[in-house]
């Protein structure tokens, strides 16, 4: 496990808890996938805190609850050639390294890479936006390890 932790926009290999499943009982990920680091802050213990959007093969239910995810990106960063989106109405808040953290298939590295700086900027204004709203829901994963 590396011992630093990656930046705002790197795409993570992880075990995605959903709100859905956490108010269900859950306290792990039904499956390991691709999570954006929206936030990747110190804290007052020089603890660092992650928090990370999941993306999925399932299209949003409204059109500004994801930001789909150009293919040549996709093929950039390794991942499968359907189409995906960045859902920006929930994520996950861990301690880093945190326990969900996977290693990329058939490779020795956690991160597929990192998201194209005007693609960041569009997840973050949506995230903004979505909590302005108050349709953004936190699943804080250090209560579950």
């Amino acid at each position: 496990m590396p011992t630093e932790a990656p930046g705002v926009g790197h795409v993570l290999h992880y075990s995605y808890l959903w709100w859905n499943e956490q108010r269900r009982g859950c306290e792990e990920g039904r499956k390991d996938r691709p999570a954006c680091i929206i936030i990747n802050k110190k804290t007052r213990n020089s603890e660092t805190l992650l928090y990370v959007l999941p993306i999925t093969h399932t299209p949003p239910k409204e059109p500004e609850h994801g930001i789909e995810i150009p293919q040549l990106t996709k093929r950039r960063l390794g991942l499968d050639n359907e189409r995906s989106w960045i859902i920006v109405t929930e994520f996950n808040k861990f301690t880093w390294p945190g326990y969900d953290i996977r290693k990329v298939p058939s490779s020795e590295d956690y991160s597929y890479g990192i998201l194209p700086e005007k693609l960041i900027h569009q997840v973050i204004n949506a995230v903004l936006e979505n909590s302005r709203k108050q349709r953004l829901t936190p699943i804080d994963r250090d209560d579950h390890t």
